[in-house]
Parts: structure tokens; sequence; C-alpha cells
């Protein structure tokens, strides 16, 4: 039989009730099982696979985290609104604001990232909205910085550090003796890898989760859980480590994120590193996959698992020297940065269906109201393409990702307001372009997957002329379309929330 929807799911007749949607910060798609990784990562999803669609080149629309959210819960490109706007904005339709008033309950576990706050509307639609922030509710990182003047021992170790650095030669061997140094006041501390970890691992979120859908299963719901294991620092359960046969110690673990996150290393050194992270971020990855898997099984427990679509995929992914960078900052585009796994399980469907087409998070969201059988809002401005699943029709539309060049802290204003950094995917054909030094570079992705080379001026010119178009439709489409009301409204709560904080730190 056939849905209302134009999608066979043999004799199931009525879509699915509920929604999960669940995000792992950080996880590249290459280092997924049912993508390809050799790795036991991930053996639920991989089972998983088995009955869903799988979207072997899904894209973010932004990087990192506060570029990309805006798209896979908004359907809004991140630059939209303009580049000094952050987050959600007030009065713009989410996922959760539009379920909400189709009568959804609605909740959201996030697993202590500081860019998905209320203060950045992030909360609108939701009945629950936890954030396990430090005070369960820090709404901004720039909040909890400390403005105490530093130590006498603070300030010396400053002065020797600049004075050090002004000599060639000397700086490198500074930085290497304060690193030894501080690396042997924290060897006796018995430091413990839930100790050091900085999230609420992938457990805590479930256990929340579980909780809740205990006492809203009656209705429909829409429930997102964001999961931040594979964030770095990288502190897997112990537990995870052992699933992968890794006995590092919490200590040896301690110092491999010191080491990594250091600056004015040689990638020489760093390199040598690379496995050993690799191999702690891979134990992130496998927790939350358990733990995906532990809410799976309670769904099936509560008769729930043919009654929700659940839909799980990244914000981004992570840069392990693959093109000389560490972690996600909006410098550069690459494949390990915006290509990211994406699951479709929907009820009725009873084997793995792979779409080898790029497929752009920021039409995820419609795509996802289609499942539903609910018309999506008219301000998404991504596509749904349910319809097209249905039928076995491809697209054709490019695919495009952008952020501010170089916007690494958007708490700091003057950040935001950078060049442009846009790319501009189509078939298998993908063009970067920088707008800080105006070049642009066009790759083959199927002869050079790891962008090492790209195509030179002269080849494949009737493809970047293409993709230039795309490019400058996009931009004008960004101007043209903007919401000034959402935008305007979205500034003044920033005002508010500037306000709030100066009258705080006076007061205290």
């Amino acid at each position: 039989m056939e849905s209302t929807s134009g999608v066979p799911r043999g004799n199931v007749t009525v879509g699915p009730r509920s929604l999960i949607l669940i995000t792992v910060d950080c996880l590249r798609a290459d280092r997924v099982g049912f993508l390809g990784h050799p790795g036991a990562t991930t053996p639920f999803l991989d089972s998983l696979a088995a009955e869903s669609i799988v979207f072997k080149n899904a894209i973010a629309s932004g990087v990192p985290t506060y570029y990309s959210l805006p798209a896979l819960l908004a359907s809004r490109y991140p630059l939209a609104l303009g580049r000094d706007v952050i987050g959600i904005g007030p009065g713009e339709s989410t996922i959760a604001t539009e379920l909400k008033e189709c009568g959804f309950n609605t909740a959201a576990f996030i697993a202590g990232n500081p860019y998905i706050s209320s203060a950045g509307g992030y909360s609108d639609g939701f009945d629950v909205f936890r954030n396990f922030l430090n005070g369960d509710e820090i709404e901004l990182v720039a909040a909890s910085e400390s403005i105490s003047m530093p130590s006498l021992r603070g300030r010396a170790n400053r002065m020797l550090s600049r004075a050090c650095h002004r000599v060639p030669m000397l700086g490198a061997a500074y930085d290497e003796i304060y690193f030894q140094y501080c690396q042997q006041l924290s060897k006796n501390k018995g430091e413990s890898l839930d100790g050091l970890r900085r999230f609420p691992s992938a457990d805590v979120i479930v256990d929340c989760a579980k909780a809740w859908i205990n006492q809203n299963s009656a209705g429909p719901f829409f429930l997102w859980l964001h999961l931040m294991d594979p964030h770095a620092p990288y502190y897997p359960k112990a537990e995870a480590l052992q699933a992968m046969g890794n006995t590092v110690s919490a200590a040896e673990v301690r110092r491999l994120n010191s080491f990594w996150a250091r600056e004015n290393v040689s990638s020489a050194r760093l390199r040598k590193k690379c496995s050993s992270i690799q191999s702690l971020y891979d134990a992130g990855i496998r927790w939350a996959d358990e733990q995906i898997g532990r809410l799976s099984q309670s769904l099936a427990e509560l008769k729930l698992w043919d009654r929700c679509a659940i839909a799980i995929t990244a914000d981004h992914g992570e840069e392990f020297l693959d093109h000389g960078g560490r972690f996600h900052p909006p410098l550069n585009l690459h494949e390990e940065l915006i290509h990211v796994p994406l699951l479709l399980r929907v009820p009725g469907i009873e084997e793995r269906r792979e779409i080898d087409q790029p497929f752009g998070l920021i039409d995820l969201a419609p795509t996802l109201f289609d499942v539903l059988d609910i018309p999506a809002p008219a301000s998404f401005r991504g596509r749904g393409c349910w319809r097209n699943l249905g039928k076995h029709e491809s697209w054709d539309w490019a695919v495009l990702t952008e952020c501010a060049y170089g916007c690494t802290n958007p708490f700091h204003a003057e950040q935001r307001l950078t060049p442009r950094l846009l790319a501009v995917r189509k078939g298998d054909y993908k063009l970067v372009i920088n707008f800080v030094s105006g070049a642009d570079q066009l790759f083959e992705l199927t002869s050079d997957p790891g962008e090492s080379h790209s195509l030179p001026w002269g080849t494949a010119s009737d493809v970047r002329k293409h993709l230039l178009e795309c490019a400058k439709k996009h931009i004008a489409e960004s101007h043209k379309s903007r919401d000034l009301e959402i935008r305007l409204a979205a500034q003044t709560r920033e005002l508010r929330t500037e306000w709030k904080q100066t009258v705080a730190s006076t007061l205290n």
C-alpha cells in the first residue's frame, strides 16, 4: 500500500505519529560503519541502517554548530538573517514551534553545548528544554569568562612567556618546558575520565529522554537530543574504550588532549599522536551509538518503535590534520568538516536504501514534515525530498554550505562580521569560494575525494561557471528574502541579554 505522502510502506497505511531527531556533535561521515569505516564505532547504527534510508552524501549547511543548526531546525541558511545574527530568531518557525502548534509534546535535551541555548532562541517551541551547562542554564560562554585579576604566578608566567617569544627559538623551548611542567603538576591528581569530561555523556541525555517519553508517549511528540561524546576534549567513557579494545589510562588521555590542543606545534609532531587521538574520538562515537541503541530498545518496549520516525545526523565533522587542521574552526569547508552521516528510519521501511546524490541538511526539516504528512511552513528555505524518494526520482538542485570566515567565538560580536566562506556542491563537483581572498577552488570528488588538488582554470569551465551562478543566486536571494522583522528582534534580544549580564556583574 502507499501512504498519503507517496512512499510505499508495506502494510503500514498511516505515517508515524512522532519524530525523534538526534544530532551527534562533530561526527564525520567517514567514521561510521554504515558509510564504510572498518572500525567498530557504530554497531547499532549499522544494524539500524539495514532498515533505513542512508544518505551517503549528506552535507552540513554551515560549520561549526552555530552555523549548522539554524539550517537543521529552521531550514534557513546560517547567514540569511545577516552575519551578525547568531541562533534562531524570535518568532522564527522551527521544527519544534510548528509541531507544537500541531499538538505535539516537545522536548530537547542538550549535552552542555553553550551555543545551543535559550538566549539563542533554541528553546522556542519546546515544552521542556534542558541544556546541561554549568549552573544548568548558562546562556553565554562570555558570561562565564573570569574577569578577576590573575595570580602573581600567572602574571609572572605571562611576562616570562612574552619575553621568551621575542627571541628566535627560545619561545618554542619555553612552550615545551611549560607544557611538561603543567603535565607534571597534574600527574598525581588521580583523575578519572568522568571527572575530566566537560560534557555530560550520552547515557545522561538518554536517561532524561527515556523519563520524558514515559510521561509523554500517549500523544504525538517531537524529541531532539544533541550528544557531545565525540567532541573535543576527547574524554570518552571507560566502557567505550574497553569496547574498542583501548586500555589507555585517564592520565594518558589527559596528556594526549593537552598535547593535541597545543599551538605552535609542528605537523610532524602532531601526526605522531593523531591515531591515538582518533581512537579517543572513535570511542566517543561508540558510546553515542550504544546509547542511541538503548533509547531505541526503550521505544520498542513501550511499543513506540513503529510510531516514530527517527533521523540521526551530525551538525558538522572534525579535522584530524586532513588538510593540516584540528577540531572544526570555520576556516575551510573541506569534506571532513561538512560531510556528515544521515540515517532516516521510518516505520514500514524494511530494507536499506542508499541515496548517492548530495543532500543538504537544510532540506531535512521539510523532508521530515513530509514524512509526518504535515505541511512545512512557508519560511523554510529547504525543499522536502520525501516524495522524490517515494517515486525514486532524483533532484538536481545545488547544495550549499556557508559560514563567516574565522568566526571561532560568536559571543565576540566583532568576529561575526568577517567575509563569507561558501561551498557549492552539485553532483561530483564542489566549488569553494573564499570571499576573504577572492579565490575559488573547484574539486571533482570522485577522482579526488580527499580534495588534494583543485582543478586548474580552463578545466570543467562549464561546471565552474554554473556553480558560480548558483553561488551568485544564493547570495542575491539571501539578501532579497531577509526577514527584517526577525532580524531586528534577534538584535534586540541580544542587546537585552548583554544588558542583563552587565547589570548582574555590576550587582555582584
